[in-house]
């Protein structure tokens, strides 16, 4: 009989590919989401009824105990990258991932899989790392036997990351640069996938440990930003920005709906963002990481000036 596995977060961006990977060998998959219609494009994923959205809010618990109610499997995949109205750092990536853990495991959940990041640190001065790192203690309290997953950025199609300093390249006459020796380690969306869903079996192997994810090549934020700049054929001088101006645009920036950058953001890039040399990664769960030339070309072509039909397109 096919598992049924309730993927919080599944309408996000590692979610979707996750919801796929697991309709496609047949598992029944619960998309957990806080807006229930913004998931129905997930359903097409899956044979008629296999893929199910429901209505649930990490704030909310009894919301959480119902969309794992009946679970083989649960997995969390909610992360917000800014704080917004109720949607706090603590109150989602801590405190609700706790609550996702307490509930698999009143459920009699087998398997639980929690995404969280690299440089999670309770004690870290980035509110984003400190509410990773805290949700982290309180998935392991609740749900001993759940596995952690942490990658570096994520890229693919959608991300948020290639996209939009690919947008930037096209309209600006210069690319500010933040931060730009820091170090980088991007994945592909399509890998974290399928740890995700490796740790959704379990197994003496994966069951309470943590894995970095990370691709197989570092990168400086430098050189990420030259790598879009060829791609997308907008050549642009960079503009290494001083940390007190950096600062000061952060501090208004956070005021927009969608900020490229936050005064917490600017904390993060005090460190790099790359798998530790004792870490357990791809290699232990036998992935192959995907090079990110092997798969951002193909997307960014659109930002070109002819897009695909520009020369050296893909």
């Amino acid at each position: 009989m096919p598992r049924l596995v309730t993927v919080f977060g599944g309408s996000g961006f590692v979610g979707r590919y996750v919801v796929q990977r697991l309709a496609e060998r047949g598992d029944r998959v619960r998309v957990a989401v806080r807006r229930p219609n913004e998931a129905l494009f997930l359903k097409p994923l899956g044979d008629v009824g296999q893929v199910q959205t429901m209505q649930a809010n990490l704030r909310d618990a009894a919301s959480v105990a119902n969309a794992v109610a009946g679970a083989d499997a649960v997995m969390n995949a909610v992360g917000i990258l800014f704080e917004s109205g109720k949607q706090k750092f603590s109150a989602i990536q801590a405190e609700g991932a706790g609550t996702v853990a307490a509930a698999a495991k009143a459920a009699g959940v087998r398997t639980v899989v929690h995404v969280s990041a690299i440089g999670a640190d309770a004690n870290g001065r980035a509110k984003y790392a400190a509410s990773k790192g805290r949700g982290e203690a309180l998935v392991t309290e609740a749900f001993p036997e759940a596995t952690i997953l942490r990658p570096s950025i994520v890229f693919g199609p959608e991300d948020d990351f290639f996209n939009r300093f690919a947008a930037m390249a096209r309209l600006f006459p210069v690319m500010p640069l933040v931060a730009g020796e820091t170090r980088f380690q991007p994945v592909y969306v399509g890998d974290v996938a399928d740890a995700a869903v490796l740790a959704l079996d379990g197994g003496p192997g994966v069951a309470g440990r943590t894995f970095e994810l990370g691709g197989p090549k570092t990168y400086s934020f430098r050189e990420l930003l030259e790598l879009v700049m060829v791609e997308t054929q907008h050549q642009r001088p960079l503009f290494p920005v001083p940390r007190f101006m950096a600062v000061i645009q952060a501090f208004f920036l956070q005021a927009l709906p969608n900020p490229p950058l936050t005064p917490d953001q600017l904390k993060l890039l005090e460190n790099d963002n790359i798998v530790s040399d004792d870490a357990r990664s791809f290699a232990e769960l036998g992935i192959r990481p995907t090079p990110v030339e092997a798969i951002v070309p193909a997307y960014l072509w659109r930002f070109r000036p002819k897009g695909q039909f520009s020369e050296n397109a893909v």
